[in-house]
């Protein structure tokens, strides 16, 4: 069920699966992507959850206010889209710039998230320049001319020759994404520090990195990880998209944190 929620003076295309009833399940897409990069996702979570995935601004169906964005806004967005439906709590699963909108969510709207999963993200990207430069090159060449770099970076040459089509298909959909939207969640990325709030998560947490995934390595994932408190982690046989890369493994990794049943996964509330 697609609808389109006014937002935070944004409108935002969203989608809804699963049952009526069922606990709800927010997933959150990264830069460059959209809610359909979890269609490997969506059959196995909505036999659970009510599972809500949405266009972050700037991308897909969802409108592009004027940039520059922030982190605050795009965790607040979220927030209205639970207020909108009238969510009072929900599980939060988002990778990348997903992953980074859930570190806010559990820090600044911590009564209205009950466990996280955190993907192939950081609290952090560094100093400003890598960034900047990717803004510079997309005002300059459009978004055309990164899209091969980044799906070099999302995916293993292995995923990309047995996801063929997926791969495509996100190939279009970086081809598409408005350029001002893409810069301006860039912005938002580039701006952010999060780090010295991750102490402060409470919800059950875990955190999911990819073995071949370039930023955040699996080493640097692990070392931020370890200031959530009680934070689970677990290592994919994948790159960026861990899940498309290792769905099935991401699939049940996932379902279990999120069903209480994995015996080591984080308890803390």
């Amino acid at each position: 069920m697609d609808q389109m929620l006014r937002v935070n003076g944004t409108d935002l295309h969203a989608r809804i699966d699963g049952p009526d009833g069922a606990p709800w399940l927010v997933l959150s897409n990264s830069l460059g992507a959209t809610l359909e990069m979890w269609e490997p996702q969506v059959a196995a979570f909505s036999r659970e959850f009510r599972v809500l995935r949405y266009d972050t601004r700037g991308h897909g169906g969802s409108t592009v206010p004027p940039g520059p964005y922030t982190i605050d806004q795009l965790g607040s967005d979220v927030v209205g889209l639970l207020d909108t439906l009238g969510i009072a709590r929900a599980h939060f699963c988002g990778l990348s710039m997903g992953g980074a909108t859930g570190m806010w969510l559990a820090v600044h709207a911590s009564a209205r998230i009950d466990r996280l999963v955190l993907c192939n993200t950081t609290p952090w990207l560094g100093t400003p320049e890598v960034m900047a430069a990717r803004i510079a090159t997309i005002r300059r060449d459009g978004m055309a001319a990164l899209v091969e770099g980044i799906l070099q970076r999302w995916f293993t040459e292995t995923a990309i020759s047995r996801h063929a089509a997926t791969v495509e298909r996100i190939r279009q959909t970086l081809l598409q994404t408005p350029v001002a939207g893409y810069i301006g969640c860039c912005e938002a990325l580039r701006d952010m520090d999060q780090r010295a709030d991750l102490a402060r998560i409470m919800a059950p947490t875990l955190v999911i990195a990819g073995t071949y995934d370039q930023a955040p390595t699996p080493e640097a994932a692990r070392a931020w990880a370890s200031t959530i408190p009680d934070a689970g982690f677990v290592e994919l046989p994948a790159a960026h998209l861990s899940n498309i890369g290792a769905a099935v493994e991401f699939n049940q990794q996932v379902l279990t944190f999120l069903l209480g049943e994995c015996p080591a996964c984080p308890t803390n509330t």
